[in-house]
């Protein structure tokens, strides 16, 4: 199974290189992923000129007024016999931190999830239109190449259909998905969020079978909120605002490409996710992490490991084992002479070892 590697090329470049990457990246913290974010809103619709696409039924377009352009898109749908309202703090959300928006209505109130994921296609074509349309204030500052869509119950089960539609997608956020015998056979980087107490659409009848039936090749990733309901992922607040934080650093890695966000996302919002029940993982993410002093450089071998796990640090250093689901499970302490971590009263499984100020993913199997 596809898992998360984190690459620490830390030995390999210069002291001023790692100050470089240690500025690039700098911006990128949990603390960064505000709500709001740093940027102004304004709206677009069908009033201001926009597409009034056959698809769907009205629509918004929230977008951010003095952020650097070319800006990546999403499309949200609402779920069964729900109005855009019922999802559109997103809206503003999204387009806050850079990411122009475009929340929809459906044809009917009734509409089931293909006909969702046919009208959040349909809404990506309007994106589209908008960058050549010569009055919006978005023309030409579109990059039509970063395109998400995300959902909620029944919208949620939609997206994740448009990405087996149009595999040119770049992620999907879905919002308690609901999609009875699901085919999602997609390669486009998945997110689920699902309530552990949705009883709408119970996580092991259709979040967790979400997951499971979408590729293990596919970057995907299932986040159960503690005893969520079934409207626990319809603003950025849900689960104490851990919803808003995940689905928005998933979109800078994924669909905006900016890799600064991995470590934010498995060292920190995965990590210490106490508002999680479930956290099934199961994606690459390319991470450069960066320290001031090389001297504090960690190397471990070997990895995966059955039982022990040999640390290489140059000083003593205090370090923790995280499991998956943020729990501590070991902490000690390494040094040259003692660089020995027993692991084999765990169970076989993903951990991170936390030393250094940094973070290492560590694959105990059986």
């Amino acid at each position: 199974m596809k898992k998360l590697y984190l690459f620490l090329f830390l030995t390999l470049i210069s002291p001023l290189s790692i100050s470089v990457l240690h500025a690039q990246c700098s911006g990128a913290t949990t603390e960064s992923l505000t709500n709001p974010g740093p940027y102004t809103v304004a709206t677009l619709t069908e009033a201001d000129g926009i597409r009034n696409g056959p698809g769907y039924a009205g629509a918004t377009i929230y977008y951010p007024t003095n952020a650097s352009p070319p800006y990546a898109s999403i499309a949200i749908v609402p779920g069964y016999v729900s109005a855009p309202s019922s999802v559109q703090d997103w809206g503003p959300f999204y387009a806050s931190h850079g990411i122009v928006t475009v929340i929809i209505g459906t044809n009917s109130l009734f509409d089931q999830p293909e006909a969702r994921a046919l009208a959040l296609l349909d809404a990506l074509e309007t994106i589209k239109q908008e960058n050549v349309r010569t009055a919006s204030p978005l023309a030409g500052n579109l990059n039509l190449t970063k395109l998400a869509v995300s959902g909620w119950s029944m919208g949620g089960g939609g997206a994740q259909r448009a990405a087996v539609l149009d595999n040119t997608i770049s992620a999907v956020v879905a919002l308690c998905p609901y999609l009875n015998n699901p085919q999602l056979n997609h390669q486009v980087p998945l997110l689920i969020f699902s309530g552990q107490s949705d009883p709408t659409a119970p996580p092991a009848q259709h979040a967790n079978i979400h997951y499971n039936q979408t590729p293990a090749t596919t970057n995907k990733l299932l986040f159960e909120v503690k005893n969520g309901n079934h409207s626990v992922a319809n603003t950025p607040s849900g689960g104490g605002g851990a919803v808003g934080k995940l689905a928005l650093s998933w979109l800078k890695i994924f669909l905006e490409k900016d890799n600064c966000y991995c470590p934010v996302l498995a060292t920190t919002l995965l990590t210490n996710a106490g508002v999680a029940s479930k956290i099934n993982q199961s994606y690459e993410c390319n991470t450069i992490l960066a320290v001031e002093d090389p001297k504090l450089a960690v190397t471990l071998y070997p990895n995966p490991t059955k039982n022990v796990v040999h640390v290489n640090v140059r000083e003593m250093a205090p370090y923790q084992l995280i499991s998956s689901t943020g729990q501590l499970v070991l902490k000690g302490i390494v040094s040259g002479s003692k660089n020995q971590i027993d692991l084999s009263r765990l169970s076989a499984n993903v951990y991170y070892l936390h030393v250094n100020g940094q973070v290492i993913k560590v694959i105990k199997k059986e």
